[in-house]
């Protein structure tokens, strides 16, 4: 059995200095969208230049104040993670009216500007469908030309390395590697530029009488983008990082996937959140590992129905895979989940199996 830490500290992740530089093996975040209404008092709070910009109908005058804030934190990120590591950033563009002007704000573009700046390599980024929209709606002149303009129903995730290609050299660690590989199937459906099967989630937080000051929408992303990211881009044992940790999606999904976490976020009225939605999700984070064992089982079904071959096998789990890599291929369960609420962080023991499939795991 094994474990892993997950940490959250309540303070602005312009200043990561809780961690050592270069000691990060991947950061998964989504920050505060730029002109995206939500988000200006949180950005005129940091800056009252941008809420005079805003006030004065300045609209990319407020869009650069903003993104300058994020800067500080890009440049956080850049120094914590460790050569050969990734930075994966959801980010969606924004339309605004500003001074009776509509326009796109591009964040996504300012965005990759900046982390390129800083010495990123951009890798191909990935866009997910988010539709937000019912078929029938429309937007500016409606059926007359030409003055409508189309709606936004996808975000991006921008993939960026730090230096050279991450390498693996102890023994130890390749073993690690190998039981950390994507089944064959997943890799050729995760490696695509487009997302066409995740969906939005709700953002709207749920308050006590005594979370008045919390603040009512939390920005979050579905479970399965930060999960996914994570077992493509780190190894079981590494440590993500988000900056902007919100209702700690990405502690969850580095809980299902057996990496640790360290999360910042800037709203402490956010920890009973944080700490009762993670009490509750051993189920959910062992049925997400479940589901990935029965889907690669009905791939093998499947297969197996078309006649086509198989050359290897999984041991550890008791199915057919495609390739070697996959042969130690090894999903751990969530066993139990300890809270620590002086020192703001979790402990998760990793049991072999997920629960309730442990003793289910036999030959196909």
């Amino acid at each position: 059995m094994t474990s892993t830490s997950h940490l959250v500290h309540f303070n602005d992740s312009s200043d990561m200095g809780a961690i050592k530089s270069e000691s990060v093996n991947l950061v998964v975040t989504s920050p505060p969208y730029p002109m995206v209404e939500m988000w200006d008092d949180l950005f005129c709070a940091q800056d009252p230049k941008i809420k005079t910009a805003l006030d004065k109908g300045q609209g990319m005058k407020a869009f650069e104040g903003m993104h300058k804030k994020l800067d500080k934190v890009w440049k956080e990120v850049y120094r914590i993670l460790a050569p050969g590591s990734f930075a994966c950033i959801n980010i969606g563009d924004a339309t605004r009216t500003v001074d009776n002007t509509f326009m796109l704000y591009p964040n996504h573009s300012r965005i990759l500007t900046a982390l390129v700046g800083l010495g990123f390599s951009p890798m191909p980024s990935v866009i997910w469908r988010k539709q937000t929209n019912a078929p029938n709606k429309f937007m500016g002149s409606g059926m007359l030309p030409a003055g409508a303009y189309v709606t936004l129903e996808h975000e991006y995730v921008l993939i960026l390395r730090k230096g050279e290609k991450r390498e693996f050299k102890r023994p130890r660690d390749k073993e690690n590697r190998r039981q950390s590989a994507l089944f064959w199937e997943e890799r050729n459906q995760w490696f695509s530029d487009v997302w066409f099967d995740l969906k939005g989630t709700v953002q709207k937080v749920k308050q006590t009488p005594e979370q008045k000051e919390v603040r009512s929408r939390s920005g979050a992303y579905p479970f399965a983008l930060p999960y996914r990211l994570i077992n493509m881009y780190s190894a079981k044992g590494d440590t993500v990082v988000d900056p902007f940790l919100g209702l700690g999606t990405t502690t969850l999904a580095a809980m299902a996937a057996a990496r640790n976490s360290i999360g910042f976020e800037l709203d402490p009225g956010f920890w009973d959140t944080i700490v009762q939605r993670i009490e509750q999700s051993e189920p959910m984070l062992n049925q997400e590992v479940l589901q990935r064992l029965a889907r690669h089982r009905e791939f093998v079904k499947t297969r197996k129905e078309q006649d086509k071959p198989f050359k290897h096998f999984n041991e550890t789990h008791g199915f057919d895979v495609i390739t070697n890599q996959e042969r130690f291929l090894h999903l751990n369960g969530v066993d139990a989940i300890t809270v620590d609420a002086k020192n703001k962080s979790f402990q998760v023991a990793h049991s072999d199996f997920p629960e309730p499939e442990r003793d289910l795991f036999t030959k196909v």
